[in-house]
């Protein structure tokens, strides 16, 4: 589906906002202009919500990330939250945390995310693809946002969670409505008892795991001590459910937008195909191109200046990583996916103290999936449009079809 690309010259009317907005057109040209002309731009109220900041550059952007002694992610880190008075969760999701707090959080979450447990789910995810991608082609044609993509993540995050098989499927239900959806007029409700469900979900599986001396996620934040204290309900069920969220939706999204790029480029999957890219690379590539997560959000504790643009003490700044990404001061040829490009330092997993707990997760997930394509498949097509999820932070499609050709050899 070829969706309109929006013209720049209707800036000052757009809600950026607006999930429709993101969902149904192509705001690659509103970037552009934002990026050469208004790269500090202040994005006026609407309705009964605040204005906010508008930064689109990747030297802001850096600068923003950088800068921990005016802003902060407790207020929320995206406009979802942001712009209704702050998340529940601030102070409490390792995502929404700041000091001493967050970087005892850290540690203690880093400690699943070891190169012996990785191995092991890196071994699990490449079984897993390969099925997954054997089964497509079966099929003839299939979804392969469904078939592949949605199968993959939540398997990966869910085994560093220890999450009971027979479970997966039904988070999976409930991770895709909690920021997103597939249609434009779901009503918020929905998203609401979504994330309950999930929250309810990890409040159960932690009373498991108490006294339990296992590295997975789930038990190590439910023995941890933060502060000299154990971990509050809260704190546990907020942080379990930032994983879950942030380890499903990035692959999944990234998985599903790849494939489509390698279809309509095909001298991309040519150079996949014939090993002249490293798969390390290749995934890299696709992380910056498929661009999940749209922007993240800050706010100012101080008075202080973005590269000379004055911003105020309790200002909403938000960073657009889908212009950052594409900024070609940084990206030579930015619009192109090209899958042997070096340096890449896109902001995908953003950067610094808050960059991505699963970044490394999701990096095997890509390049997994790259090198089952090459080798599995011959060729690929997509058979009819696809359906992009309504969302002003997520960046995806709920549907994909293709055709998947067997490679004879």
């Amino acid at each position: 589906m070829i969706r309109p690309v929006v013209s720049p010259e209707l800036l000052d009317s757009l809600d950026l906002a607006d999930p429709v907005l993101h969902a149904e057109n192509e705001l690659s040209e509103v970037w552009r202009r934002l990026r050469e002309d208004r790269p500090h731009y202040w994005h006026p109220a609407k309705d009964d919500r605040p204005g906010f900041w508008v930064f689109s550059r990747y030297s802001d952007t850096m600068a923003i990330y950088r800068d921990k002694e005016h802003f902060t992610t407790e207020g929320g880190n995206m406009l979802s939250t942001l712009l209704t008075g702050g998340d529940s969760a601030s102070g409490s999701m390792l995502a929404m945390t700041d000091g001493d707090k967050h970087t005892q959080l850290r540690n203690v979450l880093n400690a699943a995310f070891a190169p012996r447990r990785l191995k092991t789910i890196r071994e699990a995810i490449r079984r897993t693809i390969d099925d997954l991608i054997k089964a497509a082609i079966d099929k003839g044609e299939c979804d392969f946002v469904h078939d592949v993509s949605a199968n993959i993540p939540l398997g990966a995050i869910c085994g560093l969670m220890d999450v009971p098989e027979a479970d997966r499927r039904y988070l999976l239900g409930l991770t895709s409505q909690a920021f997103s959806s597939d249609y434009a007029d779901a009503p918020p409700q929905e998203s609401w008892q979504a994330k309950s469900e999930i929250l309810l979900y990890f409040s159960d599986l932690a009373q498991t795991r108490r006294g339990s001396d296992s590295d997975d996620v789930v038990s190590l934040l439910a023995n941890c001590r933060i502060g000299g204290q154990p971990l509050s309900d809260a704190d546990l069920m907020s942080n379990c459910y930032g994983l879950i969220i942030g380890g499903d939706e990035t692959g999944r999204h990234a998985i599903s937008g790849g494939i489509q790029a390698l279809i309509e480029q095909p001298d991309q999957w040519r150079a996949l195909k014939e090993g002249t890219v490293g798969l390390d690379t290749a995934a890299n590539e696709v992380l910056r191109w498929t661009v999940p997560a749209l922007h993240s959000g800050r706010k100012a504790t101080g008075d202080t200046t973005v590269n000379g643009q004055p911003v105020k003490k309790g200002d909403i700044v938000t960073v657009w990583i889908s212009s950052a990404n594409r900024d070609p001061e940084v990206f030579p040829d930015p619009d192109r996916l090209l899958l042997d490009r070096k340096p890449n330092k896109h902001l995908t997993f953003a950067f610094g103290s808050h960059i991505c707990l699963g970044h490394t997760l999701a990096r095997i997930e890509v390049e997994e999936v790259l090198d089952s394509l090459r080798t599995l498949v011959s060729s690929a097509e997509q058979t009819g449009p696809e359906r992009w999820i309504y969302s002003n932070v997520l960046n995806g499609m709920s549907y994909l079809p293709v055709k998947l050709t067997p490679e004879t050899a």
